[in-house]
């Protein structure tokens, strides 16, 4: 049975939302094709219809969750245009972030799997990361736009650090201390919610 030209765009649609789900809570070796397919209700020959290789869906469902970041921070930068920064790196530095792997931050869930990756992979990665720096180098005010670029970098780098550090130590207490200590670095200061 055939579908619709739209039905076919909203089975592409769930398929990249499940993968970038999945893909961030599994890494990319720990999700395959078929699991995909059948999250998304589909038959994993169906597969090929909308992607030329597992590499494509990596590079879509890495560009989606990227894009859907940058719409948070630039929301998060319009309603604090005063606080953007901050308000940026608490929401970054939240406890609910840290503990939703499945939908928090490619970067910090998949770069090590990325830097393995084939060049499609690495160039989607690559411009949702340059995306996410000017907006993050936007925050922040008041300095020529070479200081705010080398700002954003140095305070992305710590901002996916801390969040990796504090997703892989087994003890509550000390994910939350890490937590605390990049909010103090590059938030408010205010405790990590």
């Amino acid at each position: 049975m055939r579908v619709s030209r739209e039905q076919a765009a909203k089975n592409r649609e769930r398929i990249i939302d499940i993968a970038s789900r999945e893909f961030r809570e599994k890494g990319f070796d720990g999700i395959g094709v078929a699991d995909v397919m059948k999250s998304a209700g589909l038959t994993h020959g169906g597969f090929y219809g909308h992607f030329a290789s597992k590499d494509d869906l990596i590079a879509e469902a890495c560009a989606a969750s990227m894009d859907r970041s940058a719409e948070k921070w630039s929301q998060l930068a319009e309603t604090s245009p005063d606080e953007a920064f901050a308000a940026i790196a608490n929401s970054y530095l939240s406890k609910a972030h840290r503990d939703g792997k499945a939908t928090g931050c490619t970067i910090a869930a998949l770069a090590p799997d990325i830097a393995r990756q084939s060049g499609p992979v690495r160039k989607r990665f690559s411009e949702g990361i340059g995306t996410l720096l000017d907006i993050l180098a936007k925050a922040i005010p008041g300095q020529s736009d070479a200081a705010k670029r080398e700002k954003a970098l140095t305070t992305m780098a710590g901002l996916v650090g801390t969040l990796v550090l504090s997703r892989a130590v087994d003890d509550p207490e000390f994910a939350d201390e890490i937590l605390n200590a990049g909010q103090a670095a590059f938030g408010s200061g205010e405790t990590a919610q």
